[in-house]
Order: C-alpha cells, then sequence, then structure tokens
C-alpha cells in the first residue's frame, strides 16, 4: 500500500498512514481466555497466521500419510461446501448421493458382491447400487464401526450379554503389534482383550499361523493391515484367512476378518490387482480406508465397506426424524463437513481407474529411487523398499557401534526443513530404531533428489562428528556424541 499523509484532527499534525494490520492491535491479546473486546478480521487474521508460520512445510513432512496437495479445481469445491453439514442428508440430499456413490464405487473396487452385482446393467447415472458402508471423519472412525459390527456380531453368537461387565466372558481381537493406535483405543474403549502378535527380527506383520494360534472360541475376528504405517508392508490377507480355514476344519471355528486398509486400501488395487486382499476372500466381512491418505483427499475423511448388509448388525444402525426425513445413521461421530466427500467424488469422476493409477505408480517410482539411493549411501540396512506402500524405512546397519542414532539424523534433517520420523518398532523389537520416508502424491522424485542429497551431507557431517575426540563431561564422563 503507498504511503499517504492525512490529517488526523484529535492529534494536530498528519500521520502516515502505513498498512495498519500491527496499528490495529493495540493491547496483547490474552492466548487462554476471550479477549474482552473484538478485534479488526485483517488484525486477526495477521495474527494467527504470525503464529502458524512456525509450523514445518507441509509438503517437507514425510512422517505423514495424509494429503497435503490438491489440485485448485478441488479446493474450490471444498471452499463450496465447507457450511454443509454431511449429517443433514434431507437439507443436502445430492451430497448424501455423492457419498452413496462414492461408497459404491469402493466396494465395486475392492469385490464386494452386491457392487459386482450391479455389472450386469449399465451404470446409466440413475440411483443404482446397494453396497453397504458410509463416510467416516478418518480411517480411526471407521476402524472403530468395523470393529463394533465384529463384537456385534460375536455377541449375536454368544448371546447379548456376552463380554459385558459381570459375564465371566471376555472377548478379544487379534492383530499384530505394528496396528495403529485406534485398534488399542477401540478394545479399551469396549472392553475387549487385544491379543497383540509381537513382532521379530525377519518378521515385522502378522502372518497366518501367528494369528490363527492365538484365536479361540471369544474371539471376534482378526485384523490384517494392509499397509502396516511401521514399513508400509501388506501382511498376507489370503493366508491368514486360510490359516482361519484350517483352524475352523479342526475346531468349528468361524471368524471373520477386517482389513484395516488405512492407506493401502487406495494404493494396492492399481498396482497390486492381482492381489487378493479384499472381498475375494471370503473372509473378509469389512474394510476401512482413508480417503485423506491415499484416496487424495485433504484430512477429514474415511471409508468403511461391509462385505453385505448381513455383516453390518441392524441393532447398530439409529434412524433420526428430527432433521426432516427418516435418515439411518451408523457413526461415532455426528455432525461434520461435506467438502471432503464432494472432493472425494471429484477425484473419483476426475481421475478415474487409470489416473489413480498413475498417480500412485509414481509415488511408487519416487519410493523406489529414494530407496535405492538411501542403500547406496552406505551405513543403512532397508527395511522396506517401497514395494508395497510408497514408503521407505531403513535403520543404522550397526546401531551397536555408531556414535550417533537415527534420532540424531532426524534432528539435523529439520534444520533442512525436513521432516523425516525417527521411531522405534514394539514389543519385541524396541530396540530397533528406524527412520522412514512416506512419499505422497506432490513429492517428485526432483524433491526427492533434494533430499537425498541432504541427507548424504548430514550423514557426512555425523561421521566427521564420530571421528573427533569424544569431549568430557564434568565428572570426567565422555559424553555419547559430540555435534
Amino acid at each position: 500500500m503507498p504511503l499517504h499523509a492525512k490529517i488526523d484532527e484529535a492529534r494536530g499534525p498528519a500521520i502516515l498512514d502505513l498498512n495498519p494490520v500491527y496499528c490495529r492491535i493495540e493491547h496483547a491479546v490474552p492466548r487462554h481466555r476471550l479477549p474482552a473486546e473484538p478485534m479488526d478480521p485483517a488484525a486477526a487474521l495477521a495474527l494467527v497466521r504470525d503464529e502458524l508460520i512456525l509450523d514445518g512445510n507441509a509438503r517437507l513432512n514425510l512422517a505423514t500419510f495424509v494429503t497435503t496437495w490438491m489440485e485448485p479445481e478441488a479446493e474450490q469445491l471444498m471452499a463450496e461446501c465447507f457450511s454443509k453439514n454431511m449429517i443433514d442428508k434431507d437439507e443436502y440430499p445430492q451430497t448424501a448421493e455423492l457419498e452413496r456413490r462414492c461408497v459404491n464405487i469402493l466396494a465395486h473396487l475392492w469385490h464386494a458382491p452386491a457392487a459386482l452385482a450391479d455389472d450386469d446393467g449399465p451404470d446409466d447415472g440413475a440411483s443404482r447400487g446397494s453396497a453397504t458402508g458410509c463416510s467416516t471423519t478418518g480411517s480411526s472412525e471407521a476402524c472403530m464401526l468395523g470393529g463394533l459390527a465384529l463384537l456385534w456380531r460375536w455377541r449375536a453368537r454368544h448371546g447379548a450379554t456376552a463380554g459385558l461387565p459381570g459375564s465371566g466372558v471376555k472377548p478379544n481381537l487379534v492383530m499384530g503389534a505394528n496396528v495403529q493406535v485406534c485398534w488399542e483405543k477401540f478394545c479399551r474403549y469396549w472392553q475387549v482383550e487385544p491379543r497383540m502378535v509381537p513382532m521379530e527380527p525377519g518378521r515385522l506383520h502378522l502372518t497366518g499361523p501367528e494369528a490363527a494360534a492365538r484365536c479361540d472360541q471369544n474371539t471376534i475376528g482378526v485384523v490384517a493391515v494392509l499397509g502396516s504405517t511401521m514399513d508400509g508392508s501388506y501382511e498376507p490377507v489370503a493366508e491368514i484367512a486360510a490359516a482361519l480355514d484350517a483352524l475352523q476344519h479342526d475346531t468349528g471355528l468361524d471368524l471373520p476378518i477386517h482389513v484395516d486398509g488405512a492407506s493401502g486400501g487406495f494404493v494396492a488395487p492399481f498396482l497390486a490387482p492381482d492381489l487378493e486382499w479384499d472381498f475375494r476372500v471370503s473372509r473378509v466381512a469389512s474394510i476401512n480406508t482413508s480417503g485423506h491418505k491415499y484416496g487424495l483427499v485433504y484430512p477429514g475423511v474415511g471409508w468403511i465397506v461391509w462385505r453385505d448388509a448381513a455383516a453390518l448388525p441392524d441393532d447398530l444402525v439409529f434412524r433420526v426424524n428430527y432433521l426432516g426425513g427418516d435418515m439411518p445413521t451408523f457413526a461415532l461421530n455426528f455432525s461434520r463437513p461435506g467438502s471432503q466427500v464432494a472432493a472425494q467424488y471429484y477425484n473419483f469422476v476426475r481421475l478415474g481407474f487409470e489416473g489413480y493409477r498413475q498417480v500412485q505408480l509414481t509415488c511408487q517410482q519416487v519410493a523406489r529411487f529414494i530407496a535405492e539411493q538411501v542403500a547406496g549411501i552406505g551405513p543403512f540396512e532397508l527395511l522396506s523398499d517401497g514395494r508395497d506402500l510408497p514408503v521407505v524405512t531403513f535403520k543404522l546397519a550397526d546401531q551397536a557401534s555408531a556414535r550417533y542414532t537415527v534420532f540424531d539424523l532426524s534432528e539435523r534433517l529439520r534444520q533442512r526443513g525436513w521432516l523425516v520420523p525417527a521411531y522405534t518398532f514394539p514389543e519385541n523389537m524396541q530396540g530397533t530404531a528406524v527412520l522412514r520416508i512416506v512419499v505422497r502424491n506432490g513429492f517428485s522424485q526432483d524433491l526427492a533428489g533434494l533430499l537425498i542429497s541432504d541427507l548424504r551431507t548430514q550423514v557426512q557431517v555425523l561421521e566427521a562428528a564420530r571421528r573427533e575426540p569424544v569431549p568430557l563431561l564434568p565428572g570426567g564422563q565422555r559424553s555419547a556424541f559430540a555435534h
């Protein structure tokens, strides 16, 4: 804004009319209680923006699986739908229709029998599709719904009071120790015993024999993860199902599988179409995925689909009539924005099968490039190389003798803006510390090259520091590492 003079009658002399944003903030703004008076909107915007610039750059956040870039057209569509409440299906019937279409698209992609039966007729835009599922605020809520359906079906087999306090019968859920924390929450919230299969060197996820060995008459089901957050690997759903088939043959136990496809549900259909992990496996009762991960939508949407209506107990479905119509709903949340659902449908019609395949293939190619480069740097051992999810995990090949850790390396990369998480594996492998790089849409090979260059530089810096004499700490002790 150009400077210009104006006369302030109260103050007398002319003053300069500068950009007035900070001039309008006359007093310190309280941070933990409401200000006494309102504020100019431009000043409020500047105040909040100033704090948010301290956040990391989302495009350089290689820790998250969550989408950090969308096309401008998608962003415009979301802005137009911010005010729509997804639960108000009678008031926003077309938004509800888009949700129903998305459920059917996913059911078809995952070979649900009801969705495949619709292939018999032309998809002419008429109201069609009989898939059972819904959108959620994210994959964690979808996991909770899938777990509840397993629990209610188990109770139907064992009696309505089974698993309740005082019944003497406690249900359990079998899964690998690599599951996302939402499954631990589910077990704690609904008093289900979590039967975690620990990771072991050479076995970083659940396998069929390990799963079957922990099942009994009180098992509500088995969770198989299609894309472990620990290393990006797919758990062998078909192998787990085969082990449960053998268990049923020997014991009569007929146990369902829920597939947590938070990330892999939007990757495997396009990059590994012959891999049988979905409803082609007869024991798979339900599948969840995250629309805001490899579904390519900004945060706030997940999906769950059941094999058929029988897999979702009707007791879990509520019907409300105070929003203008008799609306069935099954969710932990109620009000939530319709913008992410609209954006998901936009992606479906915008990209189609081939578009999604190209996006995920590009991500995988970039991940494989990173894995090759990391392996060539020297001190690292790859644990995953992007063959399943486009995720690369690696550790120091000789952690015992190294004078620096992956946590040191993560911190040094952060100085350059790269957010590369370092963490330890769960039970039985807590001594294994790794770095993980998640490749998402928008992370180009050019950016990957810059990351590798910085990684190589920081390794050299740490290696040089390792060769220097280690200084003494007060009291004569040697420090573990000198930067």
